[in-house]
């Protein structure tokens, strides 16, 4: 039921491998703008593109072999990549200025699921309240907080308080940009 309402470009909110999440597919310029709404982000603000494995990864993102191997050693997990876009992602995704993009292999069962049943990368974005950008992890709470706004919440019970980590690898070596659920202290290099 989750495949069909994000294939009739609904959203929903699932359970990651870091705390639930609010997505949409990839393509559905509708359903990534309600997503905007829903959380109150502004347009400098992006979505990440969730893939399911390494290849769907490097088909939208421009890996070089040293990137490729530490997200590969990361992943699957709670860890986003920031990478230069290729030409295959559309521009409305990309970061504007630096032509980037967020990208995640994430390792929770549902998420992984409706990846392979879809067929397609999700745009998706942390589950917080806009009020007080709080990370959400309680169903009840989530449905407080979005209601009706979301066409569907997949309740697994409470989910994590932490977002992903998010490392930059544009630059060649990785810059950690935030640091979440996903662990870094094995990665000297990280800044």
């Amino acid at each position: 039921m989750a495949t069909e309402t994000l294939r009739a470009d609904g959203v929903i909110v699932y359970p990651t491998d870091s705390c639930y999440g609010i997505a949409c597919t990839m393509g559905s310029r509708s359903a990534s703008d309600r997503i905007r709404t829903i959380r109150g982000m502004s347009k400098k603000e992006y979505l990440t593109l969730v893939c399911s494995d390494l290849s769907e990864l490097s088909t939208f993102a421009r890996v070089d072999k040293a990137s490729y191997r530490l997200i590969k050693s990361l992943t699957p997990g709670p860890y986003t990549f920031i990478l230069q876009a290729t030409r295959e992602l559309p521009r409305r995704l990309q970061d504007a200025k630096r032509k980037t993009i967020g990208l995640r292999i994430p390792d929770h069962p549902v998420a992984t699921a409706l990846l392979q049943a879809l067929q397609r990368p999700l745009l998706s974005t942390t589950a917080e309240d806009p009020a007080t950008n709080a990370v959400l992890s309680d169903p009840d709470e989530i449905e407080a907080a979005f209601g009706r706004r979301v066409d569907m919440l997949l309740d697994v019970g409470a989910g994590g308080l932490s977002p992903t980590t998010v490392i930059d690898l544009c630059a060649g070596d990785p810059v950690l940009i935030r640091h979440g659920a996903g662990a870094v202290d094995h990665l000297i290099d990280l800044q």
